[in-house]
């Protein structure tokens, strides 16, 4: 980097995007490593390389409009449009019509009540102008789903309340995007003073042809790639500058259509059916987390001290009362009345963090309206220079109030999961089916996971939850309840891929929580995975998966023992030297998964999870009094 004797030289465009990369990217593992909000981090990072440099140095160490000039807003807009097509992509119709009649009136009738309150409350307590307050309040409507899945994650909250707060915040990521889009476009056609029909039929043609625009891309791009048009190794790609040429095109036809297009594009392809979809998410998920480290980190070292000080008003306070306090309860209330009880209404009406998108959709449309406003002067566009410091205030309150806030009240309502969190079983095959179906039977919860639907299919068919898909996927944050299971059983016949599944969930179990099978029939292999990057071992140390199927066919069977007075864990060990202990749930109903380095503790009242050969009649039959095990019909397998 030079500097100049003046000290006032900028970092130039590939220094500029070198320390922003790495800032938010970093920001976001630090994040995973400490548990905390990525937003937090990625926010503290932009302003210490922004406005908070600034206050000692000549300059701020980055700031954006000088290093990117010109190309400062088309990077942000094209970043914010790929974003919104991630959020359209994640937005499948079939999850909406299973997601509960509560969240459909939060989608369709919240909404836009959020909209109208919420203009009021910029109107009158923040002090925007109308028009502002129109388009801003649509952007708050949107809660993040990269900051509700932890917090849900965090209080174990699940039911109907964390069903509705999780998939409230996936479809209103895009809708408040399109709020915006839509309060902005009506500003920009009435500050050109043309007729109310005039108007409307900019608005009604700018709105049915992004739309048209982006289904119609979707649709050719998903029958290509089921045709076989596209290889699979360009797929990705294709999609990427589809996204980029979909959005340049609508903007070269009408401006700030754009974003409707993106967005109308990521919903067409993310409900259509081809093959190579998943893999499609799983390229859109890391280009997007790129991004929005990028953009955000972009947009808080775009902030001056002057823009932060001139939001420490009691405005701002009021403004934030408002959204806290009146606008999201009493949208809540009125959306969901007779459908949740009091208390389910009380604790959704008090969580709702905002997240990323608002920010990156706030500091898009406030450089869209400041020009505007220079252009059209009117009382209409009145604060558009505020509204990026506000959304960062309303970020930064509602994730540290609700995230301090929603374990402690969940609890005190009642709501929380009181229930011991159950298992999640990884891999389905005969083995875990009959090791499911025991837990099951023992009175805990599990869930088996596969990307193999006829794979699963003889756990469904004994009442055991299912989840099909890919565990290591963003859509599993999504679609798969996280605060049902607090243990993980990686137990596929890929022993790197169980190694993986341990270490995607021990930051956030912990890795006394998560456990594969041994990776070779052999004690003591030092050819598979590395010992540092496994799970626990379950059940003992060269006993792999290969040996376990060939057991089961072998007719060995899955037992639960209670343990007694008259019959403990030293007589149950000596009745059944060859059997594999696998867990143990104890008399609080807790349970403990058996391995190498945890021993069962024998505790009286506890029960043992064991799968050995099948027991003789005469062993079955003989009565607990005698010393010998109870009554234990051997259980089947599949």
């Amino acid at each position: 980097m030079a500097v100049s004797a003046d000290a006032t030289a900028f970092l130039s465009p590939v220094e500029a995007v070198a320390m922003i990369g790495v800032l938010g990217i970093g920001a976001q593992w630090l994040a995973w490593r400490l548990q905390l909000p990525a937003i937090v981090l990625m926010s503290v990072a932009g302003l210490l390389i922004g406005p908070v440099s600034s206050l000692w140095l000549a300059q701020p160490i980055v700031d954006p409009q000088e290093s990117f000039g010109e190309m400062f807003r088309p990077i942000v807009s094209l970043a914010v449009a790929i974003i919104l097509f991630e959020g359209g992509l994640a937005l499948k119709f079939s999850d909406l019509r299973d997601s509960g009649a509560a969240v459909r009136r939060l989608v369709f009738l919240g909404a836009p009540i959020a909209w109208a309150l919420g203009t009021v409350v910029c109107y009158f307590f923040a002090g925007l102008g109308l028009g502002t307050a129109v388009l801003f309040a649509g952007i708050l409507i949107v809660t993040g789903p990269t900051v509700i899945m932890p917090l849900l994650r965090q209080s174990k909250l699940g039911g109907r309340v964390g069903k509705a707060l999780k998939w409230e915040g996936i479809v209103n990521d895009p809708v408040g995007a399109l709020f915006a889009v839509a309060a902005f476009e009506i500003l920009r056609v009435i500050s050109s003073d043309q007729s109310a029909w005039m108007i409307i039929a900019q608005i009604l043609f700018a709105a049915a042809f992004g739309t048209i625009l982006g289904v119609a891309t979707g649709i050719v791009l998903s029958r290509a790639f089921r045709n076989a048009l596209v290889p699979e190794f360009l797929k990705a790609p294709v999609i990427l500058i589809c996204v980029l040429a979909c959005y340049a095109l609508a903007e070269a036809v009408k401006h700030e259509v754009g974003l409707v297009a993106v967005t109308a594009f990521g919903m067409a392809l993310g409900n259509s059916k081809f093959a190579s979809l998943q893999d499609m998410r799983r390229f859109k998920e890391n280009i997007a987390v790129i991004l929005i480290s990028g953009v955000f980190v972009i947009l808080t070292a775009d902030l001056t001290v002057e823009t932060i000080v001139s939001a420490f008003t009691w405005q701002t306070a009021a403004f934030l009362f408002g959204m806290l306090f009146l606008v999201r309860p009493a949208t809540v209330l009125i959306s969901t009345w007779g459908e949740l009880s009091f208390k389910e209404a009380t604790l959704i009406g008090w969580i709702a963090p905002r997240g990323i998108v608002a920010v990156a959709v706030s500091g898009f449309f406030a450089t869209r309206l400041a020009v505007l406003a220079e252009e059209s002067p009117s009382d209409l566009l009145r604060g558009a220079d505020q509204i990026s410091a506000l959304a960062f205030a309303i970020v930064f309150v509602t994730v540290l109030a609700h995230g301090f806030t929603i374990g402690p009240l969940a609890r005190y309502l009642k709501l929380a999961r009181s229930k011991p969190a159950g298992v999640l079983l990884v891999g389905a095959n005969a083995w875990t089916t009959g090791l499911a179906k025991t837990l099951k039977d023992s009175k805990v919860d599990v869930i088996m996971a596969d990307t193999d639907l006829r794979r699963l299919r003889p756990a469904r068919e004994v009442g055991i939850s299912a989840f099909t898909g890919e565990v290591l996927s963003e859509s599993a944050e999504h679609r798969l309840d996280h605060a049902l299971f607090s243990t993980v059983l990686a137990v596929s016949a890929n022993d790197y891929y169980n190694a993986l599944v341990c270490r995607h969930f021990g930051p956030e179990l912990g890795r006394d929580r998560t456990f594969q099978l041994s990776g070779s029939d052999k004690d003591g292999d030092t050819l598979g995975v590395p010992h540092s990057t496994r799970g626990r071992t379950l059940i003992r140390s060269g006993r792999g998966y290969d040996s376990l199927i060939r057991d089961h066919y072998r007719k060995w069977v899955f037992y639960k023992t209670e343990l007694t007075e008259q019959y403990d864990l030293e007589k149950f060990r000596k009745d059944r030297p060859e059997a594999d202990l696998i867990a143990e749930i104890r008399a609080d109903g807790s349970i403990q998964f058996l391995g190498p380095e945890r021993l069962p503790k024998g505790e009286i009242g506890s029960t043992i999870i064991s799968f050995g050969p099948e027991m003789t009649p005469r062993v079955e039959e003989a009565p607990p009094s005698d010393g010998q095990p109870p009554s234990d019909p051997p259980l089947p397998t599949e």
